[in-house]
């Protein structure tokens, strides 16, 4: 089968979140005296922000918190500063376009609560663009389980071989091969040299890169 689909992650590939994120959660944590680091912080890139707190709440010992105040707590402070800071990141233009022209069916799926996606989709403007939009909120599992990955594919109506992915999360990327799907990993430029993204079918430094002779490679 050849590929006619490509489905999206969002944060940190799609809209500039990932520091928000961090800066929420780094205010979060704050707030019961921890601190965490940006190192710290990128371990649990990718994850749904229920599993988020989850982990730091356990890896700070915050037994007596209520991590169901946290996690909404978290979510609006992550909203308000996409509203007021969230920046559209380099090439999410082309990219729209390229698989645009060749009439590609166009997917988004994110361990975001969907409420936020709304934000961050308005705040790029392309929502005309997406054909569907899957969450991991209410799964099961989030990333790097690929459920959210192969709703998106259903929704989408294509088979999981016909789809590529783009990711920027080792998470994500894991989420996507585990769907069997092509997957094209866009690493923070920090990470660029990491061996960690070796399963990926490919690695570029930015979604302006890609072009037709790297999709004939795949």
């Amino acid at each position: 089968m050849s590929i006619n689909t490509v489905i999206f992650d969002m944060d940190g590939l799609l809209i500039d979140s990932e520091p928000l994120w961090y800066e929420a959660g780094s205010e979060l944590l704050a707030n019961y005296g921890k601190r965490l680091t940006y190192e710290e912080y990128n371990v649990t890139v990718g994850l749904r922000t229920k599993e988020w707190i989850e982990h730091w709440f356990r890896y700070f010992n915050l037994t007596k918190a209520d991590p169901e105040e946290a996690e909404k707590e978290m979510i609006d402070l992550v909203i308000n500063k996409v509203e007021q800071k969230g920046k559209i990141l380099p090439g999410v233009e082309y990219i729209f376009n390229y698989f645009l022209k060749k009439e590609f069916k166009i997917g988004l799926a994110t361990s975001s609560p969907l409420r936020l996606a709304d934000v961050a989709i308005n705040k790029m403007g392309i929502r005309p663009l997406l054909q569907a939009i899957s969450s991991a909120e209410f799964l099961p599992f989030g990333k790097p389980h690929p459920q959210v990955y192969l709703d998106c594919a259903a929704a989408l109506g294509s088979n999981p071989v016909e789809c590529l992915c783009f990711e920027d999360s080792f998470n994500g990327m894991i989420a996507a091969k585990a769907a069997k799907m092509k997957c094209v990993v866009v690493p923070h430029i920090n990470e660029l040299k990491m061996e960690k993204w070796g399963a990926a079918d490919m690695k570029i430094s930015s979604l302006q890169n890609f072009n037709d002779i790297l999709m004939q490679r795949l």
